[in-house]
C-alpha cells in the first residue's frame, strides 16, 4: 500500500456523492486503504450505477446513507453520527445540459448543498469535534471561459457561463468565506479542487462523451457527436482521485497549504472530442466507430484548459495515466463488467495506480 494510502487506514471519512461515478470510486480507495467511511448520496443515478454499486462490493464495505445534500437536517444527523475527520463534498447535479433543464435545482444542489455541508462542519467545531481536512469538489468549468489557447490559473475570474458551470461558481466563493470566517480559525484545513473532465469505467451517465460511446459499442452503432472540435482535459477518475487524497493529507499535516487548486492533465492530454474518440475506437477494436452530428444544443465551451503548476508545485502531485492508456483502462473494465468481474478489475486498477505512486 502506498504512503498517501496508509495514511486513511483507521481515519474517519465522511463523503457525500458516494452513489456517483466518482463517488463510488473514492469509496472503494478507500475502504480498500481501511478508512471507516460513511456516505451520504441520493440513490444511485442509474439503474446500472446501482448494479455497479452492489457487485462491486462498494456499498457493503461503508455506512451508506440515503439523503439529499439540500436537506440540512437529514445531512447533519448523518454528519454528527459519523464525526468525520476528513470530508470530501462530491454530492453535485453534474450535467451541463441537464442544468439549462432544471437550474434552480442545479444551483440549489450545487451551491446550498456546498453551505450545508460547510455549516455541518462549522457546527462539529463548536461542538469540540472539528473536521481537520475538508475538500470541495467543484470542476474546471467555474473560470469565466474566454477560449484561451492557454489553461486558467487559480486567480482568473470566476464567472461560469451555464447554470451548472455557474453554480460551482459560487461554490468556490461560499467555501472561501466559509474558509475566512469560520473553519481556518476552528482549526479545520478547507480546500476546493477543480477538475477537469474524467473518463472511467462504471460511468453511466447520459450526455458524456465516453458513456455514450460505450453504449454505442456495445449496441453496434457508430458513435454521434455533437461537437467533434471541442479541447477538453481529459484524465481518468484515478487521477483527480489520486490528488483530492492527496490534498486532504497534506493540508491536514500542513494546514498553510489549504486553498484552491486545479487539478489537470499534461497539456497533452488536452485533446478534441474527436481524438478521444479515435483513441477510443481502436482501444475498443469490433469495428467501432463514430460520427459527427451537429445539433443545436444550449451554449458550452468549445476550448477549455487548466494550469495545475499551483497543484504539483505545491504538493507534487503528477499525473500518471495520460489518455492513451487512460481510455484502454475504461475499455479493460466495461469488457470485464460485461464478464461478471468488474469488482475485480476495478480493484486492479486501483492497486495498480497506487502501487508505485510516490
Amino acid at each position: 500500500m502506498s504512503n498517501l494510502l496508509e495514511f486513511y487506514k483507521g481515519k474517519r471519512v465522511f463523503l457525500t456523492g458516494h452513489t456517483g461515478f466518482k463517488g463510488m470510486w473514492l469509496a472503494k480507495i478507500l475502504t480498500l486503504a481501511g478508512a471507516e467511511v460513511t456516505g451520504f448520496a441520493l440513490e444511485p443515478p442509474t439503474t446500472e450505477g446501482g448494479r455497479v454499486l452492489a457487485e462491486c462490493g462498494i456499498l457493503a464495505s461503508m455506512h451508506s446513507v440515503s439523503g439529499d445534500v439540500r436537506n440540512m437536517a437529514a445531512l447533519a444527523a448523518a454528519f454528527q453520527e459519523a464525526q468525520p475527520e476528513v470530508v470530501f463534498h462530491l454530492a453535485a447535479q453534474p450535467i451541463v445540459l441537464e442544468s439549462y433543464r432544471d437550474p434552480a435545482g442545479t444551483y440549489a444542489t450545487n451551491v446550498i448543498g456546498t453551505v450545508n455541508i460547510l455549516e455541518c462542519a462549522r457546527e462539529a467545531a463548536g461542538r469540540g469535534e472539528p473536521v481537520r481536512s475538508l475538500v470541495n469538489i467543484t470542476t474546471d468549468k467555474v473560470y469565466e471561459n474566454r477560449e484561451w489557447l492557454w489553461g486558467y490559473r487559480e486567480n482568473e475570474r470566476l464567472d461560469g457561463f451555464d447554470p451548472y458551470s455557474n453554480s460551482k461558481s459560487c461554490s468556490e466563493l461560499v467555501t472561501g468565506t466559509y474558509r475566512r470566517c469560520f473553519l481556518e480559525k476552528a482549526g479545520t484545513a478547507v480546500s476546493t479542487a477543480r477538475a477537469g473532465n474524467v473518463i472511467g469505467g462504471g460511468d453511466f451517465a447520459p450526455h458524456r462523451i465516453i458513456p455514450d460511446a460505450v453504449r454505442a459499442a456495445l449496441a453496434g452503432q457508430a458513435v454521434q457527436v455533437r461537437n467533434p472540435n471541442s479541447t477538453r482535459p481529459y484524465q481518468h477518475v484515478l487521477e483527480p482521485l489520486s490528488a483530492y487524497l492527496t490534498l486532504a493529507k497534506a493540508q491536514w499535516e500542513h494546514p498553510g497549504l489549504a486553498g484552491a487548486y486545479n487539478v489537470g492533465p499534461d497539456d497533452a492530454d488536452c485533446v478534441t472530442t474527436g481524438r478521444l474518440l479515435d483513441i477510443f475506437c481502436e482501444a475498443w477494436g469490433e469495428g467501432a466507430s463514430w460520427t459527427s452530428e451537429p445539433v443545436t444544443q444550449p451554449h458550452e465551451a468549445n476550448f477549455l484548459k487548466l494550469d495545475s503548476s499551483k497543484f504539483r508545485s505545491a504538493l507534487g502531485w503528477r499525473p500518471r495515466w495520460h489518455i492513451g492508456e487512460a481510455v484502454v483502462k475504461v475499455c479493460e473494465w466495461v469488457k470485464a463488467d460485461r464478464q461478471g468481474t468488474g469488482r475485480q478489475e476495478m480493484e486492479r486498477q486501483v492497486a495498480g495506480y497506487f502501487a508505485d505512486m510516490p
